[in-house]
Protein backbone atom coordinates (compact mmCIF):
# COMPACT_ATOMS: atom_id res chain seq x y z
CA UNK A 1 0.00 0.00 0.00
CA UNK A 2 1.67 3.40 -0.82
CA UNK A 3 1.87 6.32 0.91
CA UNK A 4 -0.90 8.19 -0.72
CA UNK A 5 -3.34 5.45 0.12
CA UNK A 6 -2.99 6.17 3.50
CA UNK A 7 -4.71 8.74 6.22
CA UNK A 8 -1.54 8.70 8.13
CA UNK A 9 1.25 8.65 5.65
CA UNK A 10 4.26 7.79 8.50
CA UNK A 11 1.48 5.23 9.99
CA UNK A 12 1.67 4.47 13.47
CA UNK A 13 5.58 5.89 13.75
CA UNK A 14 4.73 9.27 12.53
CA UNK A 15 1.95 9.42 14.72
CA UNK A 16 4.06 8.33 17.57
CA UNK A 17 6.57 10.84 17.32
CA UNK A 18 3.73 13.38 16.80
CA UNK A 19 2.16 12.46 20.05
CA UNK A 20 5.40 12.36 21.91
CA UNK A 21 6.29 15.64 20.45
CA UNK A 22 3.55 17.16 22.42
CA UNK A 23 4.51 15.33 25.72
CA UNK A 24 7.76 16.79 27.07
CA UNK A 25 7.93 17.78 30.59
CA UNK A 26 8.01 21.53 31.53
CA UNK A 27 10.90 23.54 33.39
CA UNK A 28 10.06 24.43 36.43
CA UNK A 29 12.94 26.29 37.52
CA UNK A 30 13.03 27.26 41.20
CA UNK A 31 9.34 26.94 41.39
CA UNK A 32 6.64 24.10 42.11
CA UNK A 33 3.09 23.21 42.78
CA UNK A 34 1.45 22.68 46.03
CA UNK A 35 2.65 19.68 47.92
CA UNK A 36 0.84 16.38 48.24
CA UNK A 37 -0.95 17.51 51.31
CA UNK A 38 -2.14 20.99 50.72
CA UNK A 39 -4.62 22.22 52.31
CA UNK A 40 -7.27 22.08 49.42
CA UNK A 41 -10.59 23.88 51.14
CA UNK A 42 -9.15 27.56 51.25
CA UNK A 43 -8.69 27.41 47.68
CA UNK A 44 -12.73 26.86 47.21
CA UNK A 45 -12.82 30.86 48.43
CA UNK A 46 -9.60 31.80 46.60
CA UNK A 47 -10.17 33.83 43.61
CA UNK A 48 -7.89 34.02 40.26
CA UNK A 49 -6.75 37.82 40.38
CA UNK A 50 -6.10 39.07 36.67
CA UNK A 51 -1.95 39.02 37.43
CA UNK A 52 -2.16 35.81 37.59
CA UNK A 53 -1.89 36.04 33.11
CA UNK A 54 1.07 38.00 33.57
CA UNK A 55 5.04 36.71 34.45
CA UNK A 56 6.05 39.49 36.98
CA UNK A 57 9.10 41.53 37.87
CA UNK A 58 11.69 38.90 38.66
CA UNK A 59 9.64 36.23 37.58
CA UNK A 60 11.03 32.58 36.08
CA UNK A 61 10.64 32.69 32.28
CA UNK A 62 10.39 29.25 32.22
CA UNK A 63 8.21 27.06 30.03
CA UNK A 64 6.36 26.25 32.90
CA UNK A 65 5.52 30.13 34.05
CA UNK A 66 4.35 30.73 30.68
CA UNK A 67 2.11 27.94 30.41
CA UNK A 68 0.80 28.66 33.86
CA UNK A 69 -0.07 32.24 32.78
CA UNK A 70 -1.93 30.70 29.75
CA UNK A 71 -3.86 28.49 31.43
CA UNK A 72 -4.80 31.52 34.00
CA UNK A 73 -6.32 33.21 31.13
CA UNK A 74 -9.38 31.18 31.62
CA UNK A 75 -9.95 30.96 35.25
CA UNK A 76 -9.44 34.97 35.98
CA UNK A 77 -12.63 35.37 38.26
CA UNK A 78 -12.79 31.31 39.14
CA UNK A 79 -11.51 29.74 42.24
CA UNK A 80 -7.69 28.98 43.05
CA UNK A 81 -9.01 25.13 43.45
CA UNK A 82 -10.25 25.06 39.88
CA UNK A 83 -6.97 26.45 38.47
CA UNK A 84 -4.93 23.77 40.52
CA UNK A 85 -6.84 21.32 38.86
CA UNK A 86 -6.00 22.33 35.72
CA UNK A 87 -2.29 22.91 36.38
CA UNK A 88 -2.29 19.25 37.58
CA UNK A 89 -3.91 17.94 34.45
CA UNK A 90 -1.75 19.81 31.97
CA UNK A 91 1.15 18.56 33.76
CA UNK A 92 0.17 14.90 33.89
CA UNK A 93 -0.42 14.83 30.31
CA UNK A 94 3.32 15.21 29.69
CA UNK A 95 6.30 12.44 29.94
CA UNK A 96 7.45 13.48 33.80
CA UNK A 97 6.05 15.87 36.32
CA UNK A 98 6.10 16.80 39.82
CA UNK A 99 5.79 14.04 41.94
CA UNK A 100 2.96 15.30 44.19
CA UNK A 101 0.81 15.61 41.01
CA UNK A 102 -1.35 12.16 40.74
CA UNK A 103 -1.70 12.59 44.53
CA UNK A 104 -3.18 15.86 43.97
CA UNK A 105 -5.72 14.83 41.20
CA UNK A 106 -6.95 12.00 43.17
CA UNK A 107 -7.16 14.73 46.06
CA UNK A 108 -9.35 17.26 44.10
CA UNK A 109 -11.76 14.72 43.02
CA UNK A 110 -11.73 12.50 45.69
CA UNK A 111 -12.31 15.22 48.60
CA UNK A 112 -13.94 18.58 46.11
CA UNK A 113 -15.49 17.05 43.00
CA UNK A 114 -18.88 18.95 44.40
CA UNK A 115 -17.20 22.29 44.19
CA UNK A 116 -15.51 21.38 40.80
CA UNK A 117 -18.56 20.31 38.95
CA UNK A 118 -19.72 23.46 39.98
CA UNK A 119 -16.97 25.97 38.69
CA UNK A 120 -15.56 23.87 35.87
CA UNK A 121 -16.42 24.56 32.40
CA UNK A 122 -17.40 21.59 29.94
CA UNK A 123 -13.83 21.42 28.44
CA UNK A 124 -11.91 21.20 32.08
CA UNK A 125 -14.64 18.33 32.57
CA UNK A 126 -13.78 16.15 29.72
CA UNK A 127 -10.19 16.86 30.50
CA UNK A 128 -10.64 15.57 34.33
CA UNK A 129 -11.99 12.73 33.02
CA UNK A 130 -9.86 12.01 30.24
CA UNK A 131 -7.29 12.08 32.83
CA UNK A 132 -8.16 9.37 34.81
CA UNK A 133 -7.11 6.85 31.77
CA UNK A 134 -3.61 7.46 32.53
CA UNK A 135 -3.55 8.11 36.05
CA UNK A 136 -6.51 6.34 37.74
CA UNK A 137 -5.59 4.60 40.91
CA UNK A 138 -7.97 1.18 40.59
CA UNK A 139 -8.44 -0.74 36.94
CA UNK A 140 -12.20 0.94 37.16
CA UNK A 141 -11.05 4.53 37.21
CA UNK A 142 -8.43 3.89 34.25
CA UNK A 143 -11.12 1.64 32.11
CA UNK A 144 -13.90 4.66 32.88
CA UNK A 145 -11.07 6.64 31.87
CA UNK A 146 -10.28 5.62 28.27
CA UNK A 147 -13.41 5.18 27.17
CA UNK A 148 -14.75 8.23 27.99
CA UNK A 149 -11.73 10.07 26.34
CA UNK A 150 -12.47 7.72 23.24
CA UNK A 151 -15.87 8.70 23.29
CA UNK A 152 -15.85 12.15 24.18
CA UNK A 153 -12.93 12.76 21.57
CA UNK A 154 -14.60 11.17 18.35
CA UNK A 155 -17.99 13.18 19.42
CA UNK A 156 -15.59 15.77 18.94
CA UNK A 157 -13.93 15.25 15.80
CA UNK A 158 -17.89 14.05 14.05
CA UNK A 159 -19.47 16.38 15.35
CA UNK A 160 -16.43 19.13 13.60
CA UNK A 161 -16.59 17.80 10.59
CA UNK A 162 -20.60 17.53 10.31
CA UNK A 163 -20.48 21.16 10.63
CA UNK A 164 -19.05 21.08 6.93
CA UNK A 165 -22.61 19.74 6.04
CA UNK A 166 -24.46 23.11 6.47
CA UNK A 167 -26.77 21.69 8.86
CA UNK A 168 -26.28 23.20 12.50
CA UNK A 169 -25.91 20.65 15.34
CA UNK A 170 -29.23 19.85 16.13
CA UNK A 171 -30.66 19.28 12.87
CA UNK A 172 -31.84 15.87 11.88
CA UNK A 173 -30.79 14.84 8.56
CA UNK A 174 -33.86 14.14 6.54
CA UNK A 175 -34.71 10.44 5.86
CA UNK A 176 -34.53 10.82 1.92
CA UNK A 177 -31.14 11.97 1.59
CA UNK A 178 -29.44 8.69 2.45
CA UNK A 179 -26.83 7.80 0.19
CA UNK A 180 -26.69 3.83 -0.63
CA UNK A 181 -23.40 3.80 -0.28
CA UNK A 182 -21.10 0.99 1.86
CA UNK A 183 -19.72 1.69 5.28
CA UNK A 184 -15.80 2.07 6.05
CA UNK A 185 -14.16 -1.26 6.69
CA UNK A 186 -17.05 -3.41 5.57
CA UNK A 187 -19.19 -2.25 8.62
CA UNK A 188 -22.67 -3.10 8.56
CA UNK A 189 -25.20 -0.45 8.39
CA UNK A 190 -26.90 0.81 11.29
CA UNK A 191 -30.69 0.31 11.79
CA UNK A 192 -32.46 3.30 12.69
CA UNK A 193 -35.59 0.94 13.83
CA UNK A 194 -33.61 -1.72 16.47
CA UNK A 195 -30.06 -0.60 16.29
CA UNK A 196 -28.76 -0.39 19.63
CA UNK A 197 -24.99 0.64 19.35
CA UNK A 198 -25.70 4.12 20.80
CA UNK A 199 -27.00 2.67 24.16
CA UNK A 200 -24.55 -0.20 23.68
CA UNK A 201 -21.19 2.65 23.61
CA UNK A 202 -22.93 4.41 26.26
CA UNK A 203 -24.39 2.32 28.92
CA UNK A 204 -22.12 -0.11 29.92
CA UNK A 205 -19.18 2.57 30.91
CA UNK A 206 -21.88 4.62 32.39
CA UNK A 207 -22.53 1.38 34.77
CA UNK A 208 -19.48 0.92 35.49
CA UNK A 209 -18.37 4.57 36.52
CA UNK A 210 -21.07 4.63 38.98
CA UNK A 211 -19.17 1.56 40.91
CA UNK A 212 -16.18 3.95 41.86
CA UNK A 213 -16.68 6.41 43.98
CA UNK A 214 -14.02 9.28 43.37
CA UNK A 215 -15.05 8.83 39.46
CA UNK A 216 -18.72 8.43 39.82
CA UNK A 217 -19.97 12.18 39.83
CA UNK A 218 -17.80 13.33 37.45
CA UNK A 219 -18.61 10.66 34.99
CA UNK A 220 -22.16 10.45 35.90
CA UNK A 221 -22.76 14.40 35.55
CA UNK A 222 -20.81 14.55 31.89
CA UNK A 223 -23.05 11.55 30.74
CA UNK A 224 -26.21 13.06 32.00
CA UNK A 225 -24.80 16.14 29.98
CA UNK A 226 -24.58 14.72 26.74
CA UNK A 227 -27.71 12.88 26.96
CA UNK A 228 -29.47 16.68 27.64
CA UNK A 229 -27.71 18.20 24.59
CA UNK A 230 -29.65 18.77 21.88
CA UNK A 231 -26.75 18.90 19.16
CA UNK A 232 -25.06 15.52 19.45
CA UNK A 233 -25.30 12.69 16.57
CA UNK A 234 -27.41 10.40 19.43
CA UNK A 235 -30.10 13.18 19.88
CA UNK A 236 -30.32 13.31 15.84
CA UNK A 237 -30.51 9.37 16.15
CA UNK A 238 -33.21 10.02 18.21
CA UNK A 239 -34.85 12.25 15.45
CA UNK A 240 -34.68 10.52 13.04
CA UNK A 241 -36.29 7.25 14.54
CA UNK A 242 -39.26 9.33 15.86
CA UNK A 243 -39.19 10.81 12.03
CA UNK A 244 -39.34 6.98 10.72
CA UNK A 245 -42.25 5.74 13.41
CA UNK A 246 -44.22 8.63 12.43
CA UNK A 247 -43.56 8.59 8.66
CA UNK A 248 -45.04 4.07 9.24
CA UNK A 249 -47.83 5.33 11.39
CA UNK A 250 -49.46 7.42 8.60
CA UNK A 251 -48.47 4.81 6.46
CA UNK A 252 -50.48 2.12 8.47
Amino acid sequence: MSEIDLTYSDGLAGMLDRFEGRRAPFDFGPETLPPADAALDPLTVQIVAEDAVRLGPGSPNTSWARKRARIAEEFVGSTELAFLNAQVIANLRKRDFPAQCPTLFQRLWVEQSAHLLQVLDLRWLVSSVQTFADHGINPTQREVGHTLRMLFGLVKLYEFERLFSGHPPPDAFRLRRKVDAVLPMGMEGFSLDSGGLDINLIAPIWSKALTDPTIAPLADHLLNRLNADPGTVFRRLKLMREMRAARQKTRQ
